[in-house]
Order: structure tokens, then C-alpha cells, then sequence
């Protein structure tokens, strides 16, 4: 198993939501997060003054995913993020972790050995 971690940009999470929805990948888990990258922010201008915004919204995507669903996910999150057609800077990044163990809390026997 694996954790896929897609930091994206917010307009893109309805359509990465929807490619994922196809390869019935319905666990997941979303979150507003604030950063930047190499683009280190954007100058905004409100009532004719300029300002710089450091931090840009994003949204961050998690899913644990079998080895065999890997390549998919990460090739539909791709695909799916782009805000051009060959992509920008500030379209993200994708993360992808090792798992070795899951704890379910409402289960009996609550730890699993994925390793």
C-alpha cells in the first residue's frame, strides 16, 4: 500500500475528485493548505495599490492506494491538475509514501500489517 499526496490547485480539485471517482477511488481525504513554490507568491492589486500575496491557497489530497491502483492515480491526478496544457508553475506536486501500518480504530483487531 501507499499514500498518494497531491498538493494542487483548488480550481482542479472537482475535476481530479471526478478521475478519481472513475477508477473507484472513493477514500480520500482533502485539505485547504496555504504555501508556495518557485513562484514564490503573486502581486495582487486591490483599490489601486499593489500588494504581495506570499502564501497562495491550495488543497491537499490524500489516498491510500494498492500497488496495482498506483500508476493510475497518479497519471489521473496529473493529468487532471494541469492549468495549462502542458502545465505551470504552481500546479503542484504529488508525493507518494510507503505505508506499513494501518490502525483501525472501530475494528477489534485494529492493526494490519501491510508489509
Amino acid at each position: 500500500m501507499r499514500v498518494v499526496v497531491a498538493i494542487i490547485q483548488p480550481t482542479k480539485l472537482s475535476s481530479v475528485r471526478d478521475a478519481l471517482r472513475e477508477l473507484n477511488v472513493e477514500d480520500l481525504t482533502i485539505c485547504d493548505a496555504m504555501g508556495y513554490g518557485r513562484q514564490r507568491g503573486q502581486t495582487a492589486l486591490f483599490r489601486g495599490n499593489e500588494y504581495k500575496v506570499d502564501l497562495l491557497r491550495k488543497v491537499v489530497i490524500e489516498i491510500m492506494v494498492s500497488e496495482d491502483q498506483l500508476e493510475e492515480v497518479i497519471d489521473a491526478i496529473s493529468r487532471k491538475a494541469l492549468t495549462g496544457s502542458a502545465g505551470q508553475i504552481g500546479d503542484g506536486k504529488i508525493f507518494v509514501l510507503p505505508v506499513a501500518h494501518v490502525i483501525d480504530m472501530s475494528s477489534d483487531d485494529p492493526i494490519l500489517d501491510l508489509v
